[in-house]
């Protein structure tokens, strides 16, 4: 006992059983022991990754993680130690300013998500306790505490629906922020809860905390003096989740079963990890190469070194005699401090100011990406917003985009588009130009003007006004309904055409747009659905009557039955059940007869890209109803297998049925996403499309945007095709799993490189269709061994298929689509891009997360790497934008390399002519500013402005894309020319300017130069011809550039003067005094420099020559050379955009 006790004191208990009981109101019920408060996790959230206290050692940790800086490190603690040929100022100043830039900006991030955790948990809230209301912070909110939510309040924590101001006990809420969905849903009251909430007497007892935002399983123990307690079942219904919004409802209160970090909506969000872009890894596999290249050089000339001094004579020369403390130094300790300080001299061929302008240019880079008017959206005032500007390159690197469907893809709008009545077609014009505003397009031939018989017309309108869970919210006054953001107004057309008067007018309140769509459709025909009264629905006919149903009961709609239903009672006594559904799960059950008539209208429609349903109706007999009713009641006040019984109940009910007519509802789609979405895969991406929304829906959806085309075989995997063949569900994934990678993956002929959809019909397109339980089973299997088998099946089916489509997924499990794709062979580059919090997850994981700024709530916005207003602005971000933030950042890492090596090169080489002395060949001033000031400019401007081709070309030909996938441009084999280049201007500097000093007398009056000399004439054809070399390489001339490569040429050479020109009072040495002028002052070092600085660049002259100009100011040219090569890489871009692309190049 005592151990349970104490067990239940640490929280222990809570972690030993899968499910917790909270006590309503912290109140101890008559029947228990002695009353231990159990011990649950408070309400705070908590999203940053810092405190003041670990700021410090754990960013230091992360930074140093960077091999560079951790080098740099070394090396500056070998300079402070050792004594080397160059101060430790050289190496440890660049690197403090490194750590110091990349800490305030990682700081400041995290301030900021401190900021917006402090506003979620000092947010004021209304706790019931002892009869008083009080205010506190949403954070002190305990497991148990009743709590009080007024209309458009959000719910601080996961709560159970006690009361409501609601007559029916039911309140509405809107999940915009969990799921995307705007809609509102209904959420009920536990039944037989005292009306004073202060004389409740109960305990809930629940699962335990768990992700799933759809499932909810548990009962509530409701203690009355002298009686039984009673016990109520709960489910998701009864259910507010934290972070969904009170509507259409004056206040509620709930008690708290989920706090803080256990809430559905915490358990779904992802910790923030540091994303690291692929470009950092190719710069880190680089530094190992040229780290290697630096210890080999500092062995040879350490080796070397003791070589040459083995020799008699040469390791004390008669003018340098060795002291006794020399003498005595152990040998192998000297040998180790040579190695290191010929690692010092040599360590500038690691480029740590390329950290530092990487930084700089990711951080300036992600400006232009704000500053684009073309991002801006009129609608809501706002353009794009750039929350990590370390991924800017990986926007031109992605392979897979996983796009949410609901407010992404999908205005979530839908609108009533035409119906079909007992075969006939109905299509609305207006209702002016006919007595009932019917117009028959089609139907038989021989009866092209006839239409359906009036009485199944109306019998259909019926349908479409009872069968649904509408609910009617009344105008507040004129005007008033379009303020109201989440109301949907109707049209206010009434019958005859007449507008209604404005207290006629209203707003539909609905789980689902479309049925809102349904009703307002029925309105326009004459129907009008006036509202629910105390189980009363009453419909508005044709002939201005009003008609009164009493409602029995809602058998309510599910993903696997995929149809709902209401079963009412008209005036007469007749007892209706009214149907509607899918296709394929009404068909079966009505007469065949009645199907043929129907059939063909619904796949026009589907093919269409509009969201088809068919409607059905029953009258039930007496015994019918009698037996239905007490199976429903029986059903769901099981506590057991709840869901099946409710399913064998309506499954029994819903047959037998006659067919009436169909509807067809359009989901508009967003702007352009349907050109969007071809785009990307005309640039080799490959789309999924992840959403909570059923398939039906999903489907319509993705043909519409094109993503499925009319020759795409569909492969489905759902439980609906895992049930057909009545075995096993584990047995039948494992056979449609490789029947799928049969077709799609071994019978498929091999992919060419760079084509992403056949446009013949030689090839067969796949499309995949996924659901969430399904998913759940490939991902957990039972058996380790198949569920890693399944997995890569699975892998293998969507990458060899043009585009997958995943229903019904829980926010984490979309992320785990994102994660195996990630950690999928080849490793790609992933992108998520969503609006909702239910995305938010996704999010996070891809490599590069874009949140929509959508018009409901904006966690998806916070917790992204890049916000646009519209889906259209993902083609120019990735197209344009990452295209060209690639090729910059690409060509800024090779060219540091490079200009680092071709300034080390001559150093190391001065060695073999100097004894092994680690004489350095320039002076401290030249190593210190080359990297930070004579070539530092010019390549940062490069890297911010350059367009190697213009945007518009970009845009309009999708494919230029594939040229840099797969990190193209820094793959090995640049990088190896890179190298060689470097190497061979290195070569030439210092041999060229040493065949000039054959004769060292140079001057005019037979002076001879010295080594400072030598040194500054290299440096000199160094600087010039690196910059230069820039400057070929730039295609889009700004005067920013002009400014920065002749301003940066001019700096070192009034630096050179004035640094040599003047003495120094706190330089011990001076090496360079005058050195710079008086090389000048001869011809031949004149000659020499002009000279190696024009054999060095003439590969590029050449190819500057002989290359087709490929700038903006010629475009035609370049749009035509362009297109050849595509046309060559793929026979698909003839059909994408080449020729609207030359008629633009045609304008011009």
């Amino acid at each position: 006992m005592l151990r349970r006790r104490l067990n239940r004191l640490l929280g222990g208990d809570e972690r030993r059983v899968d499910s917790r009981t909270i006590y309503v109101g912290h109140r101890p019920c008559p029947a228990t022991e002695a009353f231990i408060p159990p011990k649950f996790c408070d309400n705070r959230i908590v999203s940053s990754k810092y405190t003041v206290w670990n700021f410090l050692p754990k960013n230091l940790f992360e930074q140093f993680r960077r091999i560079a800086n951790f080098y740099f490190l070394i090396i500056f603690l070998v300079q402070v130690i050792v004594d080397t040929p160059t101060s430790p100022v050289t190496s440890g100043l660049p690197l403090f300013f490194v750590i110091t830039v990349t800490a305030i900006k990682q700081g400041y991030e995290d301030w900021l998500r401190h900021k917006a955790d402090n506003e979620v948990n000092k947010y004021l809230v209304t706790v019931l306790e002892n009869g008083q209301k009080i205010r506190t912070e949403s954070e002190k909110i305990k497991v148990g505490d009743v709590v009080e939510v007024k209309e458009d309040e959000t719910f601080p924590c996961d709560l159970i629906l006690l009361q409501s101001s609601r007559d029916d006990d039911t309140c509405f809420v809107t999940t915009a922020s969990l799921d995307g969905e705007s809609n509102h849903k209904t959420h009920y009251t536990v039944p037989d809860t005292e009306k004073d909430l202060e004389s409740l007497n109960a305990t809930i007892e629940c699962e335990q905390p768990q992700p799933d935002l759809y499932k909810f399983v548990g009962r509530m123990h409701i203690y009355k003096k002298d009686q039984e307690p009673a016990v109520r079942s709960l489910g998701p219904e009864n259910l507010l989740l934290k972070g969904a919004t009170l509507k259409n409802t004056q206040k509620i209160c709930g008690v708290a079963v989920y706090t803080g970090m256990e809430t559905k909506m915490a358990l779904n969000y992802q910790g923030k990890s540091q994303k690291r872009s692929a470009v950092e890894k190719s710069i880190n596999a680089f530094l190992l190469v040229y780290l290697c290249i630096l210890v080999s050089k500092a062995l040879v000339c350490t080796t070397l070194k003791y070589v040459w001094q083995s020799e008699p004579g040469q390791d004390e020369p008669w003018y340098n005699q060795k002291t006794q403390r020399e003498k005595d130094t152990n040998l192998y300790l000297k040998m180790f401090t040579d190695f290191l300080s010929f690692m010092v001299l040599f360590n500038f061929i690691i480029p740590v100011s390329m950290y530092v302008t990487v930084e700089m240019q990711k951080f300036l880079g992600s400006f232009f990406i704000t500053w684009d008017k073309d991002f801006f959206d009129p609608e809501i005032q706002e353009g794009a917003l750039v929350n990590t500007s370390d991924l800017n390159e990986e926007l031109g690197q992605v392979e897979y985009v996983f796009t949410d469907k609901t407010g992404t893809l999908t205005q979530n709008n839908m609108e009533f588009i035409e119906c079909c009545i007992d075969g006939f077609q109905y299509k609305y014009r207006d209702a002016g130009s006919e007595l009932d505003g019917f117009c028959v397009t089609d139907g038989p031939v021989s009866k092209l003007q006839q239409k359906a018989g009036r009485e199944k017309e109306e019998l259909f309108l019926r349908a479409l006004c009872l069968c649904h869970t509408v609910q009617v919210k009344e105008s507040p006054g004129p005007g008033q309904g379009q303020a109201d953001g989440l109301m949907d107004q109707v049209d206010g057309l009434g019958l005859g055409g007449e507008v209604l008067r404005p207290e006629e007018q209203r707003g539909f309140i609905a789980s689902s747009p479309d049925e809102v769509a349904l009703v307002k459709g029925a309105m326009r025909y004459g129907f009008t659905f006036l509202g629910l009264e105390s189980k009363n629905m009453k419909i508005l006919n044709r002939n201005n009557d009003v008609e009164m149903y009493e409602l029995l009961h809602v058998l309510n709609f599910d993903p696997v039955r995929r149809r709902m239903s209401v079963i009412v009672r008209s005036k007469s006594g007749d007892t209706l059940l009214f149907c509607k559904g899918a296709d394929s799960s009404i068909f079966p059950r009505v007469r065949p007869e009645e199907v043929d008539r129907i059939r063909m209208h619904v796949e026009r429609n589907a093919t269409e890209g509009y969201r088809t349903l068919c409607v059905a109706y029953k009258q039930l007999s007496a015994e019918e109803y009698a037996q239905a009713d007490a199976g429903l009641r029986e059903a769901r006040l099981a506590l057991q297998d709840r869901e099946e019984k409710l399913m064998a109940v309506y499954n029994q009910v819903e047959t037998g049925m006659s067919l009436i007519g169909a509807t067809a509802v359009e989901d508009r789609l967003q702007e352009e996403a349907a050109e969007t979405m071809e785009a990307l895969q005309g640039a080799g991406m490959k789309v999924w499309v992840l959403t909570g929304d059923k398939m039906e829906t999903a489907k319509s959806t993705c043909y519409a945007c094109r993503l499925f085309q009319r020759n795409t075989e569909l492969l489905e995997l759902t439980v609906r095709t895992l049930e057909d063949g009545g075995r096993k569900r584990e047995e039948r994934l494992h056979e449609l799993l490789l029947d799928y990678h049969k077709k799609a993956v071994q019978d498929a002929p091999p992919v060419k490189a760079g084509v992403t959809r056949s446009w013949s019909t030689a090839n067969q397109d796949y499309g995949f269709i996924i659901d969430g339980a399904t998913l759940s089973m490939v991902l957990n299997s039972s058996h380790d061994s198949n569920s890693s088998r399944y997995k890569s099946l699975f892998l293998q089916i969507c990458q060899n298929c043009t585009a997958v489509l995943c229903c019904r997924m829980a926010p984490l499990q979309k992320a785990q689509i994102v994660k195996m794709v990630k950690n999928s062979k080849g490793g790609p580059i992933t992108l998520s891009i969503g609006d909702g919090a239910n995305d938010v997850s996704m999010i996070l994981e891809a490599h590069v997360g874009i949140g929509i700024k959508g018009k409901e709530g904006r966690q998806a916005v916070r917790n992204s790497d890049y916000a646009i207003p519209k889906l259209k602005h993902l083609k120019k971000l990735l197209l344009a934008h990452g295209h060209l933030y690639y090729v910059r950042i690409a060509h800024l890492v090779q060219y540091f390399f490079y200009k680092n090596l071709c300034f080390i090169l001559p150093q190391f080489l001065y060695q073999f002519f100097c004894g092994y002395s680690q004489q350095p060949l320039y002076d401290a001033a030249y190593l210190t500013m080359y990297n930070i000031c004579f070539t530092s400019m010019p390549i940062l401007a490069y890297s911010l402005l350059e367009q190697h081709i213009c945007i518009e070309v970009l845009l309009d030909n999708a494919t230029l894309y594939r040229e840099i996938a797969k990190n193209a441009m820094l793959r090995w084999r640049p990088f190896f020319y890179w190298t060689v280049l470097g190497v061979f201007h290195g070569l030439l500097f210092f041999f060229g300017v040493r065949y000039l000093f054959s004769n060292p007398a140079l001057q005019d009056n037979g002076q001879v130069f010295g080594n400072w000399s030598y040194g500054t004439i290299v440096f000199t054809v160094l600087v010039f011809t690196v910059t230069l070399k820039l400057a070929l390489d730039t295609r889009h001339w700004t005067w920013i550039n002009h400014f920065v490569i002749w301003g940066s040429l001019a700096f070192y050479v009034f630096f050179s003067f004035f640094w040599g020109g003047i003495i120094w009072p706190f330089l011990r040495q001076q090496r360079l005094y005058f050195v710079f002028a008086n090389m000048l002052s001869s011809v031949s070092a004149w000659l020499v420099i002009i000279l190696l600085i024009l054999l060095s660049l003439l590969p590029d002259i050449l190819l500057v020559v002989f290359r087709k100009p490929r700038g903006p100011n010629a475009r035609q040219l370049s749009e035509d050379s362009l297109l050849q090569t595509s046309d060559r890489s793929c026979h698909t871009t003839v059909l994408q955009a080449p020729e609207g692309a030359r008629v633009k190049g045609s304008k011009e």
